[in-house]
């Protein structure tokens, strides 16, 4: 197995230009290039499609955490992940406040409701360890329950391992100041202000509440059966093509693609009647008058 995997990661990384940066794929701000960015992450794409048929075919039941402070980046990555993926195999969940009712239920219930069945890839914006970083740091927990889920964690996770599902887990680490310019970006700019809600603001004040409350979780359920992984993300380009790059290298997988679909000629048909285009109602033509420019 082993092997087969280091093929694998050595498959994923080939057909990058090198392999390690150097200036031609830099800006000057030591940041990648867009074009190199846009042209590896449509390669990686394309390898999430191959492990995407792998685990439909096979039933792998795969599970993707992606934890870290507000605007580390988490749903950029997820974005990327998913946008060339069929929704009803690879689908994101990203649980709101609980109700009364799930208040009272046991922690990890309203999850464990949104575990892949086999042949799924479940992407976590956020998981169960809301119970150690937002709640604890906002007191929405007690004491009793913020270490009870230290204690149980581990072992739930365990158990989802032992039944054989794949679980990754992703912390992605931003510095003080990247964020602060996202939360700057977010306040000016209209379609990105719905990013930035009050419990932002807040947990903004309490960035050294977060990270201690952010090493006590790593130091309780970073277990060798379900490690974390973190992420440097100040580099946002960066953070997902790395990240993409560990899900690959991570899940055993091969390239059975179907082969390209033969179309025969449509058959024509005879003896459809159309309705008159003025009995249909359509949308409005806004731009008649724009000239092509391609």
């Amino acid at each position: 197995i082993e092997e087969v995997m280091m093929d694998k990661e050595l498959a994923v990384e080939e057909t990058a230009v090198t392999t390690s940066p150097t200036k031609s794929i830099l800006r000057k701000n030591g940041k990648l290039k867009t074009k190199f960015y846009e042209r590896e992450l449509a390669r990686l794409q394309e390898e999430l499609i191959k492990l995407q048929y792998c685990v439909q075919e096979k039933g792998l039941r795969v599970v993707i955490l992606f934890e870290g402070r507000d605007a580390a980046g988490k749903g950029g990555v997820i974005k990327r992940i998913t946008e060339r993926m069929n929704p009803r195999i690879a689908r994101i969940v990203a649980l709101g406040t609980p109700s009364d009712r799930e208040k009272t239920q046991w922690w990890f219930q309203r999850y464990v409701a949104q575990l892949p069945a086999g042949g799924e890839i479940v992407l976590f914006d956020r998981s169960w360890y809301n119970r150690a970083l937002v709640e604890r740091v906002m007191g929405f927990c007690t004491d009793n329950q913020y270490r009870e889920f230290l204690r149980s964690c581990p072992q739930f996770e365990r158990m989802l391992v032992r039944s054989g599902i794949i679980v990754l887990k992703y912390w992605f680490s931003v510095s003080d100041e990247e964020q602060e310019r996202r939360f700057q970006s977010r306040l000016t700019n209209p379609v990105k202000r719905w990013k930035l809600s009050p419990m932002d603001v807040e947990s903004r004040n309490r960035w050294v509440e977060y990270s201690r409350a952010k090493d006590v979780m790593l130091d309780h359920t970073d277990i060798k059966q379900c490690p974390w992984y973190v992420v440097p993300s100040d580099d946002k380009k960066r953070a997902r093509l790395n990240c993409i790059s560990h899900i690959l290298n991570s899940i055993d997988y091969e390239d059975i693609t179907p082969g390209k679909i033969a179309l025969p000629p449509r058959k024509k048909e005879s003896g459809y009647i159309r309705p008159p285009m003025s009995e249909q109602t359509f949308v409005p033509d806004l731009y008649p008058t724009l000239e092509a420019t391609d």
